[in-house]
C-alpha cells in the first residue's frame, strides 16, 4: 500500500485539484474507479470558484494526499461548530482506487477535524442510491442516521441529475 503525504491545498493547487476531482466523479475517466457518480449525474462535480472559496475559508480545509510527489487524492473537512465536522469531496485518483488511499484520506480528515477544529463527531452525506459507497463508509465506522437531506437537483453547480429521485443520507462517526 502506498503511503500518502498530506498538506493543505493552496490557491496554486486549484487547477490540478479541480482536474483530480472531476476525473474521479464524472465522465469516462471516472469509470476507471468504483466511486464515480457518472451513472447518476452528468456535468461538473465542482468548479474552480468553489475550490477557491473553500481554500480561503478558515472553517474549511482541503487536504491533498500525494504519492511520490504526485497528487493522488484529496478530502475536505469543514467545522460545523459545537464539536461537529463535515467530511466531503473524498477523492482518489481513479487509477489508484482500491489501494487503501481512501482509508488514509479518511483517517487524516478525522485527525484534522479532531485536532484542528475540536470536533468529536464527523458527519457526511452520501447520495442514497450509492449503496456500495454507504457500505464502504460503514466499514470505516460511519453509521447511517435517520436524517436525509435534499439533493440540489436543479443546480448545475452540483451536476446534472440523470434521475429525479436523488437525495442524501446522513452518516456520522464519533471521533475518539
Amino acid at each position: 500500500m502506498s503511503q500518502l503525504r498530506f498538506r493543505p491545498a493552496l490557491e496554486a493547487d486549484i487547477a490540478t485539484l479541480h482536474g483530480l476531482v472531476e476525473s474521479a466523479y464524472r465522465g469516462a475517466s471516472a469509470k476507471a474507479g468504483w466511486t464515480h457518480e457518472s451513472d447518476l449525474l452528468d456535468g461538473q462535480r465542482t468548479d474552480r470558484e468553489e475550490l477557491a472559496a473553500i481554500i480561503a475559508d478558515t472553517t474549511r480545509q482541503i487536504l491533498l494526499g500525494s504519492v511520490e510527489g504526485e497528487l493522488a487524492g484529496c478530502v475536505c473537512v469543514e467545522s460545523k461548530g459545537a464539536g461537529r465536522a463535515y467530511l466531503g469531496m473524498l477523492t482518489v485518483d481513479p487509477q489508484r482506487q482500491a489501494g487503501g488511499l481512501g482509508r488514509q484520506l479518511i483517517a487524516a480528515a478525522e485527525d484534522l477535524a479532531r485536532d484542528h477544529f475540536g470536533a468529536n463527531v464527523m458527519e457526511m452525506t452520501v447520495i442514497a442510491q450509492r449503496s456500495e459507497l454507504i457500505a464502504y463508509y460503514e466499514r470505516r465506522g460511519y453509521a447511517l442516521t435517520a436524517e436525509t437531506r435534499p439533493f440540489p437537483l436543479h443546480d448545475p453547480r452540483f451536476g446534472e441529475a440523470k434521475r429525479d429521485d436523488l437525495y442524501f443520507v446522513v452518516m456520522e462517526k464519533a471521533l475518539v
